[in-house]
């Protein structure tokens, strides 16, 4: 039976996913409105034949269980009577039409508020490497604008539901009245459905299209936005500019071809629907013979039933119209999915000794990285790791943070293999600054806490840390202090300014190790010394393990280690490399010169 729903009806499957019973309460409701609304044309019926008899009272061959029933009671089944009962069935259906209207916007709500929830988990526990090889316009596509597009399309489904509902119901009720009659409108309904699927087709090609054309403009706004300042300063700005202009052009220009093939079903949907009507009564009249108080009565329930046709068809091709959207959707969900990182229950609460690398390999796809690296960091010791571009040191850094896992050997932290660590508790002893701040837009105050609460105690800690990082001085000369709000990426400070508050961030956090990934490198040679100085009074309190580009920023490291091609080929102190004949002595002198 699950594979039969899989198969055909996939997407019901994937709605059910996250609503579950609560889809099956809103077809019930539909079920409950197209019931009432044919019990209701029933009517006209019997109400016809009293009209026409000029008899009020009418015996209901088709409801002689109902006639037994009013008989009993004493009601008589007069044109008063059939009269209020066409009224409060149509007012029943009114109640019941506004109850399931209004429950659907309560279930798309759920909807698009529980697939944010799930995306957002799931962008929380994937792996980094697939993450980080991921495309932005992507990411930043499904999150935003292809989750809106859900929630039209699972209206749009859910309505393609309602109308083939309907259009059961509308049809059994005919061949109970006109069963020839109910024939001929079936096969109007089957030759006007043809022409509707080659629009269809149509539109699923575009949807994807529109949804590609989607992904590439959003991964262009974020260059843009990233990269800003240098197409400004370089005159490149209008040329990318020209670059976005032609997606756009091709966005547009798919989400004109899906427009006006919805305005195409809705345009031809009544002139279609009385051709076929018009052609029935005719036959029906002419070559059949029938009986035109039948054929009126009829004529309601398939007027009906046809005009549920076309709505179904309409409805049908704006859902088809999202269907890139929400494939989009569901292959990024399975890609997260299927790269989740393992949750281990094996917690680390603190760093209390040492970190272990034995044997460690590494390789992008058939590219070896990272070559038998075997090396221990004690506690509250400070590891500088050296060596040209393209060395493997950010790769070694990365994977002792545990953003990306080795291929073979092996990373211990306190005798415990990070293979079976959570992986989150760990990283959460960790600090980490790069070459490039991280700073968000949102106040100095906010930036440096995460978004704490401004309690005394944490006002405290965001001074210590700002001082520490040599950021209170600059802090207090602004109008607003902490208060200021710093922008996109904290454009309007320097580059200094922005490193300093990165540094503050991690030094307010209750870190055991502290990662510097050329974190100074892009200061000036003053601003440098002085948040190394700061720096250098945290040894003792922080495993410090950094990576350098100047060399004389190390000279306080416990241990310096020098990479070439993947491989540590010396370690040691400064004092000890710089005076025997080392590739480090060589670094220095050629930094020098």
């Amino acid at each position: 039976m699950k594979s039969l729903l899989k198969k055909y009806a996939e997407n019901l499957v994937w709605f059910y996913s996250f609503l579950r019973y609560k889809i099956f309460i809103s077809i019930v409701l539909s079920i409950l409105v197209g019931f009432l609304d044919g019990l209701g044309i029933s009517v006209f019926f019997p109400i016809f034949k009293s009209l026409t008899n000029r008899d009020y009272s009418f015996n209901l061959e088709n409801l002689k269980y109902a006639n037994e029933w009013f008989d009993l009671t004493g009601v008589s089944i007069g044109l008063p009577f059939l009269l209020g009962l066409l009224i409060l069935l149509f007012v029943l259906k009114g109640l019941f039409k506004f109850a399931n209207d209004a429950y659907r916007i309560v279930l798309q709500q759920q909807l698009i508020r529980k697939i944010r929830l799930s995306v957002l988990k799931s962008i929380n526990q994937v792996k980094f490497s697939y993450f980080s090889n991921t495309n932005a316009g992507l990411i930043q596509n499904t999150i935003s604008g292809e989750i809106d597009r859900i929630n039209d399309s699972y209206a749009s489904y859910f309505l393609t539901i309602e109308q083939i509902l309907l259009l059961i119901i509308y049809l059994i009720f005919g061949f109970i009245i006109d069963f020839k009659f109910a024939i001929l409108v079936c096969v109007g309904g089957f030759l006007m459905n043809l022409t509707v699927k080659i629009i269809l087709k149509r539109t699923k090609i575009e949807s994807t299209n529109f949804t590609k054309e989607s992904n590439t403009f959003q991964s262009q706004v974020i260059q843009l936005v990233n990269n800003y300042k240098y197409l400004k300063s370089t005159s490149l700005l209008l040329n990318y500019s020209k670059k976005i202009e032609n997606t756009i052009y091709n966005l547009e220009n798919s989400r004109k071809k899906i427009k006006i093939l919805n305005t195409i079903i809705v345009a031809t949907r009544e002139p279609l629907l009385i051709i076929i009507i018009t052609g029935i009564i005719f036959f029906q009249i002419y070559v059949l013979n029938g009986d035109t108080s039948t054929i009126f009565i009829s004529l309601l329930f398939f007027y009906r039933a046809l005009t549920a046709l076309t709505s179904m068809q309409n409805a049908q091709n704006k859902f088809v119209s999202y269907y890139g959207s929400l494939e989009n959707l569901k292959l990024f969900q399975l890609g997260l999915k299927q790269n989740n990182e393992p949750v281990s229950n094996n917690e680390l609460k603190s760093f209390k000794r040492k970190i272990e690398i034995t044997n460690l390999n590494f390789f992008y796809g058939e590219n070896k990285v990272l070559n038998n690296i075997n090396l221990s960091i004690d506690k509250n010791q400070i590891i500088a790791i050296i060596g040209e571009s393209g060395s493997g040191k950010t790769t070694l850094i990365n994977i002792i943070t545990g953003l990306l896992a080795c291929n073979s050997g092996n990373i211990k932290v306190d005798g415990k293999s990070i293979k079976g660590l959570n992986l989150n508790s760990y990283q959460k002893r960790i600090g980490y600054i790069s070459q490039e701040p991280v700073i968000f837009n949102a106040t100095i105050f906010d930036n440096v806490t995460f978004w704490a609460e401004k309690s005394e105690k944490n006002i405290k800690r965001f001074n210590y840390a700002v001082k520490q990082a040599n950021a209170y001085s600059f802090i207090q000369n602004l109008a607003l202090k902490e208060n200021t709000l710093l922008g996109n990426n904290g454009m309007n400070l320097s580059g200094g300014q922005r490193q300093r508050i990165s540094i503050a961030r991690e030094l307010y956090k209750e870190v055991d190790i502290l990662i510097m990934d050329e974190a100074t490198s892009s200061l000036d040679s003053e601003t440098e010394m002085t948040i190394q100085q700061n720096l250098d009074q945290l040894k003792g309190k922080y495993t410090i393990i950094t990576v350098a580009h100047r060399l004389s920023t190390i000279k306080n490291a416990d241990e310096i280690i020098i990479m070439d091609k993947g491989n540590i080929v010396e370690k040691g102190s400064f004092n000890d490399l710089i005076n025997r004949e080392s590739i480090f002595k060589k670094m220095i002198n050629l930094q020098k010169a």
